[in-house]
């Protein structure tokens, strides 16, 4: 049972810019919170690299090629990354995996849209990585260590990211052919709702918000780091000469900042709850690559064993 005394300790050391750190005292809610963000913040990175991994060898040339590659690889420490985040807070990678293939366990909605043209991936990387470092660079000033302390290499990683999202839009919807053009503009009509729904429901549907902010989990809403994005986004767009598919989209003088339309919430809840595009074939690939790697894991541990063995002998 968790004393009043505890509680208000705890909110008042966090309230102070302290840092929780994995053996200190936490309100069981705080660890459950943590665990359910970071998990679905790990699950996001292993998932996000399978709509890019399909384009690695359809790169259009070697240079696109070795710099999707190191993307993608990219990913795949952070979701390492954040899964050892995880297991400081006493849930085991197993237990993460498992929930996500069995679909208790949630991962960012876009990553169960298709990639269906090079441009996609210039889409990806300026609109899904720069969504994402909008709600991360926050994140490094989160309230708890392991978590914040992770968010500061991925951080940099992904600006990296989203630069070479925008240079590959640029390279063709600025400098391209009529053809090319038309392709990013494409790619950016179906990835620019999806991307503003990657902030998750608005802050009155969002009930864990109001108290992950208390607990300094997160440091803003949902709405305004959505709103941020939109405010950075536009100007990127307008430089692009892409046009914006939303027909409510206006500066607003009074606000500093651009109105936009409304979101369509109905389908973020079906792509939430399972029935997006992709879900499914994202979650077989996922436990497809996780049963074939079963001998790796296995022969790491059985050297893991044998090493101390070894030493333990000495």
């Amino acid at each position: 049972m968790e004393s009043q005394e505890a509680l208000d300790r705890f909110q008042q050391y966090v309230e102070a810019e302290n840092k929780v750190e994995a053996k200190d005292w936490m309100p069981a809610n705080y660890r459950k919170q943590l665990v359910r963000q970071i998990a679905q913040h790990a699950h996001s990175e292993i998932v996000g690299m399978l709509p890019e991994g399909n384009w690695i060898t359809r790169a259009p040339s070697l240079r696109r090629k070795t710099i999707l590659l190191s993307k993608v690889q990219d990913e795949a420490g952070h979701g390492l990354y954040l899964y050892s985040a995880c297991e400081t807070l006493g849930v085991d990678r197993d237990t993460l995996i498992n929930e996500l293939h069995i679909g208790k366990a949630k991962y960012s909605s876009i990553f169960n849209y298709p990639t269906t043209s090079w441009a996609d991936m210039g889409a990806i990387g300026w609109l899904v990585d720069g969504a994402a470092i909008v709600n991360q660079v926050s994140l490094q000033r989160t309230s708890y260590g392991p978590y914040s302390r992770a968010m500061v290499r991925i951080c940099k990683e992904e600006s990296f990211h989203q630069r070479q999202g925008y240079e590959i839009m640029i390279s063709l919807a600025k400098n391209g052919n009529e053809a090319q053009k038309k392709m990013a503009q494409d790619a950016f009509n179906r990835w620019w709702w999806p991307s503003l729904m990657m902030f998750g429901p608005s802050d009155a549907h969002s009930p864990n918000s109001a108290q992950n902010m208390a607990w300094k989990i997160k440091r803003h809403s949902n709405d305004e780091l959505r709103q941020k994005f939109v405010d950075m986004t536009v100007p990127q767009a307008e430089y692009l000469g892409l046009t914006i598919p939303d027909k409510d989209l206006k500066w607003n003088e009074a606000t500093g900042h651009y109105d936009f339309g409304e979101i369509d919430w109905t389908e973020f809840n079906e792509v939430v709850r399972g029935n997006g595009p992709c879900n499914k074939q994202r979650i077989a690939t996922r436990k497809k690559a996780y049963d074939d790697g079963a001998w790796v894991r296995e022969a790491a541990m059985a050297y893991a064993e044998k090493q101390k063995a070894k030493k333990d002998a000495a």
